[in-house]
């Protein structure tokens, strides 16, 4: 699972993978699931873990399918979530985190598929 965060000035929440899959790409913070966790919970732990920020956790914004090693098929479903604190530090397996604008999404190295679901899913503001 993974969260959709903006802040006050409509920037997104983006962390840098520094580890495979992905590694080098731009993504939504998240990940796994842990034993009997709740996708809130999970949200939020992996936003704390890779980004150094607290959020409140909202709606179910979208679903994805991606491809995994050895023929799994990750489920991936993205919440829209809001900080409720913390400073913005890169950790865990997030090389680095940065708010983007809708413009740097288009000049960013993004996750496959990242903006064609954001779009899709009709969360990005306007511009």
């Amino acid at each position: 699972m993974g969260a959709i965060v903006f802040d006050a000035a409509g920037r997104l929440l983006l962390i840098k993978r520094g580890h495979p899959p992905g590694m080098g790409l731009w993504s939504l913070p998240g990940g796994r699931l842990e034993q009997g966790e709740s996708d809130e919970a999970g949200v939020r732990r992996e936003v704390l873990e890779e980004t150094g920020l607290r959020v409140e956790v909202g709606r179910l914004a979208g679903t994805v399918d991606r491809p995994g090693p050895g023929g799994v098929t990750y489920v991936i479903r993205d919440y829209l979530a809001t900080v409720s604190g913390g400073t913005p530090t890169a950790g865990d397996d997030a090389a680095d985190v940065r708010w983007c604008t809708v413009a740097d999404l288009t000049r960013l190295p993004l996750s496959e598929g990242l903006l064609e679901s954001l779009t899709g899913w009709g969360v990005l503001p306007p511009g």
